[in-house]
This record gives structure tokens, sequence and C-alpha cells, in this order.
């Protein structure tokens, strides 16, 4: 994820107007409601052996405390054919066993590329750069098809999963891309999510739910809108929300997914949510909020400001009409720094200050937050 350029790419879009169809078929809502964190970084946390400790500074293991602390829902994103291996699809499953062992449900988010997919990027695989369209979509469909079977045979089927990160742009540019010189491409998108979707359905019916995944709370109606002739097989609106990049009046974000689950009868998650603890730092990498005026003033960046924004968030979830809204994902809650004050690339972290453990990795008062709901 590159938030930064991100932000720029979804002010360009919310240019565009929004219209008030109604989409003729609407999902079932989900009751349990969804407390999750994406730990696609564990994976390689783990392998520095990075330490975590409760409230009371006691030593944890991760996964078996956050799912007693009430998660139950964990994302993990993949990449296609990532350099190092991490997040490609062994490393996934690997980790997808530790999620089902532990009792959670698994959100997987593809992001057809081999490397990080948002507005700004949406670069295919290198293997597959010099297809035609036609060929892209059998690659997709039968790409999707292997990963579901690949975890469906170890007893991991996902139980949602992101059809690309992040897609306002499109993805898999050029080919599903609707921005910019491609803004009537909305066929070739939609062709390109179906045949993913269909791959999905293929393997595991409607059991795993299907997430179309915007930036922006504020700005996604159009984009929906435009997916709306095309019969877009998803059943879950998937959006991000950081204060940073959008707006900072959460009566805007709720009326928004009001206006969401209204329009188009879907149910509706935030897979991607994080506020900062301090605006201080631990390591000399920099980190993406360091200034008071990328925060909601009325929510401090304090460990009690981080608790009360998530409870506030979860309160406006909880409010949307016909219980639409399913639930939230953390993002990278773990991503601490490990490395001591002078690291910066390996052992640093931009997000250390986003976590929900400090940076003496211990779990912070924002993790109370799960259990109560």
């Amino acid at each position: 994820m590159k938030l930064i350029l991100s932000f720029f790419i979804v002010l360009i879009l919310s240019c565009s107007k929004s219209s008030n169809e109604i989409i003729d078929t609407p999902s079932t809502p989900i009751q349990t409601f969804l407390k999750g964190m994406d730990l696609s970084f564990q994976a390689e946390l783990e392998s520095f052996n990075v330490s975590y400790k409760d409230e009371n500074n006691a030593s944890i293991v991760l996964l078996p405390f956050v799912k007693q602390k009430g998660t139950n829902i964990i994302r993990l994103k993949l990449w296609h054919t990532p350099q190092n291996g991490l997040n490609g699809l062994e490393a996934v499953k690997l980790y997808a066993q530790k999620i089902k062992q532990n009792g959670m449900q698994f959100l997987l988010d593809i992001h057809y590329s081999d490397t990080w997919a948002d507005p700004g990027h949406q670069t295919p695989p290198l293997a597959w750069q010099n297809l035609s369209i036609e060929q892209v979509k059998d690659e997709i469909y039968t790409y999707t098809l292997q990963v579901m079977n690949a975890l469906k045979n170890q007893g991991t089927v996902p139980d949602m999963v992101q059809i690309g990160n992040e897609t306002d742009s499109g993805f898999l540019w050029n080919f599903g891309k609707v921005w910019n010189e491609f803004n009537n491409n909305w066929s070739n998108y939609a062709l390109l999510f179906n045949k993913a979707a269909q791959a999905i359905r293929n393997v595991n019916g409607n059991q795993t739910r299907i997430i179309l995944h915007h930036s922006s709370v504020e700005n996604s109606i159009y984009f929906l809108n435009q997916l709306n002739s095309f019969n877009v097989d998803y059943d879950i609106i998937g959006l991000s929300y950081y204060p940073q990049f959008q707006t900072k009046d959460l009566s805007v974000v709720q009326n928004k997914l009001n206006t969401l689950a209204s329009t188009f009868n879907k149910d509706i998650m935030l897979v991607e949510v994080a506020y900062p603890f301090t605006l201080n730092w631990s390591d000399n990498l920099g980190n993406y909020i360091g200034d008071a005026n990328q925060i909601i003033p009325q929510f401090s960046a304090t460990p009690t400001g981080q608790k009360d924004f998530l409870q506030k968030i979860i309160q406006i979830l909880k409010d949307i009409p016909n219980q639409r809204g399913i639930g939230f994902v953390y993002w990278a809650p773990d991503w601490v720094s490990f490395s001591g004050n002078e690291a910066s690339s390996t052992g640093g972290s931009a997000w250390e200050n986003q976590c929900l453990w400090d940076f003496n990795h211990k779990a912070l008062p924002a993790l109370e937050v799960f259990s109560a709901h």
C-alpha cells in the first residue's frame, strides 16, 4: 500500500459525480460483527523473532492472544510472484493454517500483482504483461482457481476474498484500468473481475464472500455506479478509511456509509483502518503520521485517543441501517520497529506509531475494544 500516492489519485477521482441508482440483487447481511487485523507482515516479522507483550508486559504468542482479545478474522495479502517470496502463495498457505488453527476467519486480499497494488500502482504480474486482454482473462481465472484450490485442499479456504486491492482506478493496468485516458474501460474491468469471481464461485460457491475494494469512503459511490450496469459479482463493499487522507468529519463518514448501504443493498466493511497512539517515533524511518494536522482533533494521538477513535468507528459501522455494517480490519497492528532507535529499513517501521503495540511492544488499550463488541 502506497498511502500517499493513493491519496492524490483519490482526489482526482473524487471530481466525478455520483447517482442513486439501486442494484437489484441485494446480498444477505452478516450477523456476526467482524473484528479483524491485517497481519500480512507477520511471516516476515516471525523470521526476525519479533516479540510482543500483553498489557501486563508478559510475553505472548500473537495469534492466540488476539483471538482471546476478540479478533475473529485475519486478512492476508497475496502477491503473484514476489521477489523475496514474502506474501506469495506458499507463505500465505502457511499462515492461513495458523489462522484456522486458532479458530478465526480468513480474508484473502489478492493484489493481482507481484508487489503493492493501490490506486496509483496496479502493475500486472510480470508473467502477464505482454499478453492480450483475452489471454489475461484466462490467466486471472486460472490463477484464482489455483489459489482457491490450493487453500481449500489444505482446509483453509478463505471466508472472504478481495478481488484486487484499492481498485479505484481499476486493476491489471492497462487491461482493467478505468482512470484517466481509460475512463471508458469499465467493461474490461468488470470482465476481469467477474472471471476471478467465477473461479471463486467454482471452488466454494457462495460460501466464500467476494469483496470489491475502494480506497475512499467519500468517493466510492461514483465507482460503484459505474460498475452497476455490468452485473459485477460481489457481496461486500470493502473500503479503506485513513483520516490523514480522507475527511476528518466522522458525521460525513457516517452519512456516506449509510448512503452506500441504501443505494447498493450490500454489506459494508472497513477492510483497512488505523489511528496513531502517538506522533513520536522510535526509529530513524519516517512515519506516515507525525503531525497533529493529520489526525481528527477530538481524538488525540495518545493510547486513549486511539482507543476512542476505534470505538467510534465501530459505533458508526453498527449504526448503518439494516445491519449492513459488518465489521472492520485494523491494518498492520503488528508492524512494529524492532531493531532499536537506529533501525531504518530492516527492523524499522513507518507504521510504528499506528500499531496496537507500543514502542516497547506492549499491548495498547485499543485492543480492549475488540473484546467489547
